[in-house]
């Protein structure tokens, strides 16, 4: 039995590994944590939550990434 689930972000599928937290995942993806809101399932997701988050098989996330300017 594999531990890899399938899961869509930003509408692309991507795999990582059951059990893992919602910030390990997107560091995996190259995101930085800090800059980024996301959306966990059509939900926006606040941060307290993210430590206790498993990403889950089907799960759909939107990563948006905090651009600062004028």
């Amino acid at each position: 039995m594999s531990n890899e689930i399938t899961l869509e972000v930003n509408g692309e599928t991507c795999s990582c590994s059951s059990q893992t937290l919602l910030p390990d995942l997107l560091q995996q993806l190259g995101f930085n944590p800090r800059l980024v809101a996301v959306e966990y399932n059509g939900e926006i997701l606040h941060r307290q939550f993210w430590q206790e988050t498993k990403i889950q098989a089907g799960d759909r996330l939107e990563v948006v990434t905090i651009v600062g300017g004028g």
